[in-house]
C-alpha cells in the first residue's frame, strides 16, 4: 500500500490533472476509447498490483456512459490486483433519485452503489451529495466532503454590505444556515413546489431580502427553472441584487439560456462537473476548483490521517 496512483476517466481530466499534480503523483496510464459498435474499451499500462489506487471520474453528462467507464476502470483495477480501489466521484449521477416518490419506481441512487461496490471499489469519495442519506446506501467506507470551503472562501472575499443567504426549498435550509452563519448574514426561505421532473414553481418568501444582497445557495443547478423563478421572487420583495453559488453545475437542457435572460448578477459554481464552452464564455458564470480539497482528501485517506477537518 505504500504506492498511490491515480488513474481518470474521461468525465473530467482537467479536474483529475489539477488533483493528481496537488496529490504531487502523475496521473496513471490509461486509454479509455470504444469499440465500432460502441462499447467501452479499456486499456490500463502500467502496473498496479499492490497500489493505493483512486479512480477519479465525475457522473455528471453522459452519465450511463461515464458509469459504464468507472465500472470497468473498477473491475480492471480489481483483477490487477489493486491492494485498495477508491472510487473519487465528485459528482454522483442519479443522487435525486434517492427514494420512491411513486409506485413502481426505482431507487436509482441505491442502484448506482450497489454497481460501484460490485465492480470493486472498496471505498467513495465524493462532494456534496444532493441527499446526504446515500451515504448508508453503501456497506464500504464514504468520505462525503462538502464545497462549503470553496465557495465560503471567495464569498468572504467579494460579498459587502448587508447580505441574506437564501434556500431555494425548504431542503437546503440547513445548508443556508451554516453559511450565513460564518459570513454573519441572515436568511430566507423561498417555498418552492415542485409540479413535474425539472420544473417547479416559486410561491412565497419567508424571510426579510428588503434592501439586501441576496445570495442563492444551492446544491446544483439544473435546468435553472428554480434559480430563474427565485432571482425574480427576490428583486420582487426589494433585493438590491441577487447572486447565486452552487456546487454543482449540471445546466442542462434551457439552463444557460435562462441564466443569460434573467437579472441573476452572478452565478459561482465549482468545476465537479465540467463547464460546456458556452458556459464558460457566459460572463455571469465563475468556476472555482475543487482540486485542492479532494488532492488533501486522498493524501489523508492514503496516509491514514483523519479527514474530519474537511467536513466543513
Amino acid at each position: 500500500m505504500n504506492k498511490l496512483k491515480i488513474f481518470s476517466g474521461n468525465s473530467n481530466p482537467s479536474l483529475a490533472e489539477a488533483i493528481a499534480s496537488g496529490v504531487n503523483v502523475p496521473l496513471g496510464s490509461a486509454d479509455i476509447k470504444r469499440f465500432s459498435d460502441g462499447e467501452v474499451n479499456l486499456e490500463i499500462h502500467e502496473n498496479v498490483r499492490g497500489c493505493d489506487i483512486f479512480v477519479i471520474q465525475s457522473t455528471c453528462s453522459p452519465a450511463n456512459e461515464n458509469y459504464m467507464e468507472l465500472f470497468i476502470m473498477l473491475d480492471a483495477l480489481k483483477r490487477a490486483s489493486a491492494y485498495r480501489i477508491t472510487a473519487v466521484i465528485p459528482y454522483y449521477g442519479y443522487a435525486r433519485q434517492d427514494r420512491k416518490v411513486a409506485p413502481r419506481a426505482p431507487i436509482s441512487a441505491k442502484c448506482m452503489a450497489d454497481l460501484i461496490t460490485a465492480a470493486g471499489a472498496d471505498r467513495v469519495l465524493s462532494v456534496d451529495l444532493h441527499a446526504g442519506q446515500i451515504q448508508g446506501f453503501f456497506d464500504i467506507p464514504f468520505d462525503h466532503l462538502f464545497g462549503m470551503p470553496v465557495l465560503l472562501s471567495y464569498l468572504k472575499e467579494n460579498v459587502t454590505g448587508e447580505t441574506v443567504i437564501v434556500s431555494p426549498d425548504a431542503g437546503g435550509v440547513e445548508r443556508a444556515r451554516a453559511f450565513a452563519k460564518r459570513l454573519g448574514a441572515s436568511i430566507a426561505i423561498i417555498d418552492k413546489r415542485r409540479t413535474a421532473p425539472n420544473e417547479a414553481k416559486a410561491l412565497h418568501l419567508i424571510g426579510d431580502v428588503d434592501g439586501k444582497n441576496a445570495i442563492i445557495l444551492d446544491d446544483l443547478i439544473d435546468t435553472a427553472g428554480t434559480l430563474t423563478q427565485g432571482v425574480d421572487t427576490l428583486l420582487s420583495h426589494g433585493a438590491k441584487k441577487v447572486s447565486a453559488v452552487a456546487t454543482h453545475a449540471v445546466l442542462s437542457g434551457p439552463a444557460l439560456g435562462r441564466i443569460k435572460d434573467s437579472q441573476l448578477q452572478e452565478l459561482v459554481v465549482t468545476d465537479t462537473i465540467p463547464l460546456a464552452q458556452e458556459a464558460k464564455e457566459l460572463k455571469k458564470i465563475k468556476q472555482l476548483t475543487v482540486a485542492p480539497l479532494l488532492a488533501e482528501a486522498i493524501k489523508r485517506i492514503h496516509d491514514n490521517d483523519s479527514v474530519s477537518s474537511l467536513f466543513i
